[in-house]
């Protein structure tokens, strides 16, 4: 995956900004200019009986920043906010959790439909994701996206399902005629 002289490549870091994903967000656009994502739905709210609609994070407090560790070190100095989403592995180290380039496009291609109806998941929601066709999406606003075409609970028509191992998936409903299966 890295290239062993490459010291601190640029990836797509998993950051948590507890409770503060506006603030990140305002900071990493303006001051560091760092490329970040947030997924990001639609959803109606009412207050003082007055319903309107918010584009809210899908999962509160995850951002994903495109950027070395070192330039995301440097960052925190000045706006502390944010936090690397870490996990243990089998020898006992502690890695940063980040996500394949690939798979981020992908996934930001299908959330940034806010329109659309997409739903997302947790890993061990789509547990049989085996089960679906490798696919990619030939024309349309998704045009080049690939991931798993498969039937989710609770819809009525099979999604495109795209993953981010891990972490979590998102699923979009696409026209059949646009698909193209990968061998």
């Amino acid at each position: 995956m890295v290239n062993p002289e490459e010291k601190d490549p640029v990836r797509w870091y998993v950051m948590r900004a507890y409770k503060q994903e506006k603030k990140a967000e305002e900071c990493l656009a303006s001051e560091a200019g760092l490329p970040y994502f947030i997924a990001k739905k639609y959803v109606v709210r009412e207050y003082h009986g007055v319903k309107s609609k918010h584009l809210v994070p899908v999962i509160p407090g995850m951002v994903f920043v495109h950027a070395s560790r070192a330039a995301i070190v440097d960052f925190k100095r000045g706006c502390n906010m944010l936090q690397f989403v870490t996990w243990k592995t089998r020898e006992g180290r502690i890695e940063y959790l980040w996500v394949p380039e690939g798979q981020m496009e992908n996934f930001i291609r299908v959330a940034e439909q806010y329109d659309a109806d997409t739903a997302y998941f947790r890993p061990d929601e789509i547990a049989n994701l085996e089960a679906g066709a490798r696919v990619r999406i030939l024309g349309g606003e998704l045009d080049g996206v690939c991931g798993v075409f498969m039937r989710v609970k609770g819809k009525r028509n099979k999604r495109l399902v795209v993953v981010l191992d891990g972490i979590m998936a998102a699923a979009t409903e696409v026209q059949p005629e646009l698909i193209e299966v990968i061998e």
